[in-house]
């Protein structure tokens, strides 16, 4: 373990002085625009002056000759680029230069109260999407196996089957849209304005849409699936561990199961496949989380979102601080080299608790 959390931290060093030597030069950069040439350097502080003014412009002119005898020429480029330099500032305040600002101190307390609230969102977005993810992926697996089971016959009223098997494929189709939707197309479907800080409404968005939980679902499923083939579940069913995922019978798997926190499948031999196909999946968490912070990303920027992480670096994007912008990428890769470390921490846990890893232990089944 310690030379993968060795590569971790080389890495993390290796673009942290990537992305501060950026910053640098990005800082040094806005500092050489802002300054002002040596040759003109002496006279931009003279407001009582207005070269607009003819006669203050001759008068200006007079000054130079005598000062700088000799240097006609010089002394016409020095007026010239001071004239420049004055409607540059006049026209660059007009646009917007005034919300142009280095990273001080205020600024960098701003972005970690920003970045605080993103690790909110993200943190339970990312739990709320893992929860999904192994729900959707079980509900499926315990349907096929159910669908594949003989069924127990049932007393009184049914629906017709086709009613159902129509009204389960339009539900199937609808939430299908919703989930590969991106994420600005369900918002602008429910509402028509975005302007407020609701950080619920982000992380449902970051749940629901861009395929999310759909992809991740179905990885999970295939890990499920292919668990239920090997040769450990057939000798659990052997020595007589539960093997019925009817909900109506005895040692079947109850809805109540599937929808649980934190699953659990006692006595029966799908709780060890489950147990087996979660540890495979963990290694898959650091890419559903990049996933899930480029979804962020979108969704506060597409939607304006002011107050937000994503919506200020769009906006010091465009304002032209680029070592602010900097500084909040350095921020969210900080936060993917967290989530990857946390993983393979996790990882780590398990192997420790478990000596095969990825088998159960078929001595312990009675």
């Amino acid at each position: 373990m310690k030379p993968k959390f060795g590569e971790h931290l080389l890495s993390t060093a290796l673009v942290a002085a990537l992305l501060l030597g950026l910053m640098t030069l990005a800082r040094n950069d806005a500092a050489n625009k802002d300054a002002v040439p040596a040759d003109i350097a002496p006279y931009v502080q003279w407001d009582f002056q207005d070269l607009n003014d003819p006669f203050e412009k001759a008068l200006f002119a007079d000054f130079l000759s005598a000062y700088r005898p000799g240097d006609a020429a010089g002394n016409q480029r020095t007026i010239s680029r001071l004239e420049s330099y004055r409607r540059d500032r006049v026209l660059s305040s007009l646009q917007g230069a005034s919300y142009r600002e280095p990273l001080g101190a205020a600024k960098l307390a701003s972005l970690l109260w920003m970045y605080c609230k993103f690790l909110l969102v993200y943190a339970l977005a990312l739990a709320l999407t893992h929860y999904g993810v192994q729900t959707l992926a079980v509900w499926r697996f315990v349907r096929d196996r159910r669908r594949a089971q003989p069924k127990v016959r049932e007393t009184g009223r049914r629906i017709p089957e086709r009613i159902l098997a129509l009204f389960q494929r339009l539900a199937s189709m609808a939430a299908g849209l919703v989930l590969f939707s991106p994420a600005y197309v369900i918002a602008y479907s429910i509402r028509t304005e975005f302007d407020t800080d609701l950080p619920v409404f982000v992380v449902l968005l970051a749940v629901v849409s861009n395929g999310l939980l759909a992809m991740y679902s179905t990885k999970f499923h295939a890990f499920l699936t292919a668990e239920s083939r090997k040769g450990y579940v057939e000798t659990a069913v052997v020595k007589n561990l539960g093997n019925s995922y009817l909900a109506n019978e005895k040692g079947g798997i109850a809805p109540s199961a599937i929808f649980r926190l934190r699953k659990r499948f006692d006595n029966h031999v799908f709780g060890h496949i489950f147990r087996n196909a979660e540890f495979q999946y963990l290694a898959t968490l650091k890419e559903q989380a990049a996933y899930l912070i480029t979804g962020l990303i979108i969704i506060e920027m597409a939607l304006n979102i002011h107050g937000h992480l994503s919506y200020e670096m769009l906006k010091q994007l465009l304002y032209g601080n680029h070592d602010t912008v900097i500084a909040i990428v350095l921020l969210l890769f900080l936060t993917v080299k967290s989530t990857e470390v946390f993983t393979d921490a996790l990882i780590f846990i398990r192997q420790r608790k478990y000596a095969n890893a990825t088998r159960i232990n078929l001595d312990a089944i009675p």
